[in-house]
């Protein structure tokens, strides 16, 4: 009997308007979380563990703030759960596709309703988003990675192979074997929701590491599965030391597969220890990976300056440029610069920085001393490199949280670390160009950094984009025309790049949820031959 999955929409955006009700709702969200400490366990097979090593959640805006205690999984707990995972997958496997479809739609019901402005306030409270950035992310995202991942998965499933006359031939399409070790970043709760929600749809079962600063909010989604009816054991929560949970997972026999958000240093990490534990697996595991960044926005002679401007801010600072796609460098022409920078300079002057939880301010805190500190350090070696050039902000401020002022540096060296170094925050380096010199930043954007995740070209003559999009062909696995470079929507803009930025797997897209499938093909023959010649042999 077909599952009959409904058909995905987009989540719709809600606005938070002063006196509307998810305003009102999300302030008080924000009050009743903001006055308790969560204690956050450990749970394996369903039971929650509370013991060992703890460490402290706190607030990037106000770093005196304690949100949560989590406690971190013991070796022990680890092995526990490895085999938990592998008894709980021979149940989880053969439930039927429509059951296990059940809960994570009915998850995500959840979160568009009763979950929706708690997990919210998680977001904005232990990760320093704004309403509108907890909003597009920790409700819309995520309920669409639910909603479309079945609808993905439902459409993989229907794909079969042709039979000829008197043969059946079927795909069976079966989770990999093992469990998978889902790695998920601070920056998005959507991402920290995906990561281990997909594989499992197809009966994949996951041991889920979720990031120490993302655990509030990470933690409350957890739950919510729970709620929905996840069964005990396929989804294993296990927050801890990043080392010691990798090379314990790493090292097990049972590992099928990756699935991981974060830096480009800690991914190569993980495919260099699996490479090294290659001969212990059962099957190669599948290693799926979105890291990092250099984004770029390149403006032609003919763009449109306000809407480049428009781009540049939005793009660069929203999420304090905490979000791998966020734009970090900018080519612009000189005969356009002048109104560039001077409209940068007017309208990152309205910007207001500080608690987001002050629903007037634009602009968070970073998210760790570990950010800021690396930050700063990028923005008191600009003030001293005469190659640079404080267009904008340059500010860092540590007495109440993790604040860098939105800052735009203009340099005249294409090869600056301006241009060609991630640093994850909100500081956007300016390259100006010779206006005749178009075919020429096109290669010096190809080339500048290892990376490949967005870009965006700024053009009115059609003739510049073609040649963008023509030249910049594997510079970006998400291009953007006339657009930031950033807001990627789950069906609509599938994400992910190559190159240093990861395997390109497209998350919020049928593409990520075929490497979660071994498939067998069944060949069954009707009235099979009885003699084995065949006719040449006549």
């Amino acid at each position: 009997m077909s599952a009959n999955i409904p058909l995905p929409v987009n989540e719709p955006v809600l606005h938070y308007a002063p006196g509307s009700p998810e305003r009102a709702a999300l302030q008080a969200a924000i009050k009743e979380l903001g006055s308790v400490v969560t204690d956050i366990p450990v749970v394996v097979n369903g039971r929650e563990y509370r013991e060992g090593k703890t460490v402290r959640v706190t607030s990037p805006q106000k770093h005196g703030h304690h949100l949560a205690t989590t406690h971190l999984a013991s070796t022990e707990l680890l092995n526990e759960a490895i085999r938990g995972a592998v008894t709980a997958q021979k149940a989880w496997e053969n439930w039927s596709f429509a059951d296990r479809a059940a809960v994570f739609l009915k998850a995500a019901d959840l979160l568009a309703g009763p979950w929706r402005q708690r997990i919210n306030a998680a977001t904005l409270l232990g990760q320093g988003k704004t309403p509108h950035q907890a909003e597009i992310d920790s409700a819309c995202e995520l309920i669409d990675f639910l909603r479309f991942n079945v609808h993905f998965a439902e459409k993989i499933l229907a794909e079969q192979p042709i039979s000829s006359p008197g043969v059946w031939n079927r795909m069976d399409y079966r989770p990999l074997e093992g469990f998978v070790y889902a790695i998920t970043p601070f920056n998005f709760t959507a991402i920290g929701g995906n990561l281990p929600t997909a594989p499992a749809i197809f009966g994949n079962v996951v041991l889920w590491k979720p990031s120490t600063t993302a655990m509030l909010s990470n933690w409350l989604f957890f739950q919510l599965l729970r709620e929905a009816g996840l069964p005990p054991g396929v989804i294993q929560f296990i927050p801890g030391n990043s080392t010691i949970v990798s090379e314990t997972l790493i090292g097990s026999p049972h590992l099928a597969g990756i699935h991981f958000t974060g830096s480009t240093g800690v991914f190569r990490q993980l495919w260099t220890g699996v490479a090294a534990n290659l001969p212990k697996y059962r099957s190669y595991p599948r290693i799926v990976g979105e890291t990092g960044g250099k984004d770029f926005i390149l403006a032609h002679p003919s763009a449109d300056s306000d809407a480049l401007v428009t781009a540049m801010i939005r793009g660069s600072f929203e999420y304090q440029g905490q979000k791998c796609s966020a734009a970090s460098r900018a080519y612009v022409p000189r005969s356009l610069w002048p109104k560039v920078e001077a409209g940068l300079k007017e309208e990152m002057a309205k910007i207001k920085q500080g608690d987001p939880a002050d629903f007037s301010v634009y602009v968070g805190a970073v998210i760790d001393e570990r950010a800021f500190t690396k930050l700063e350090q990028v923005l008191v070696a600009a003030k001293a490199d005469k190659r640079c050039r404080i267009v904008a902000g340059g500010g860092a401020d540590r007495r109440v949280g993790w604040f860098i002022e939105p800052t735009v540096i203009e340099t005249t060296d294409p090869h600056h670390q301006v241009m060609t170094v991630e640093f994850f925050g909100p500081i956007l380096g300016v390259y100006v160009y010779d206006d005749a010199k178009w075919d020429e930043v096109l290669q010096l954007v190809d080339t500048a950094t290892d990376y490949a995740l967005t870009g965006a070209v700024f053009a009115q003559d059609r003739a510049a984009v073609a040649s963008a999009a023509q030249a910049l062909r594997h510079a970006a696995g998400n291009f953007y025309v006339n657009d930031k470079p950033t807001g990627a929507v789950v069906g609509q803009q599938p994400f992910g790049g190559a190159r240093a930025s990861g395997t390109n797997d497209k998350a919020g897209s049928i593409l990520n949820l075929y490497r979660w499938v071994s498939p067998r093909v069944i060949k069954e023959t009707g009235a099979p031959p009885a003699h084995w010649s065949y006719p040449y042999l006549g």
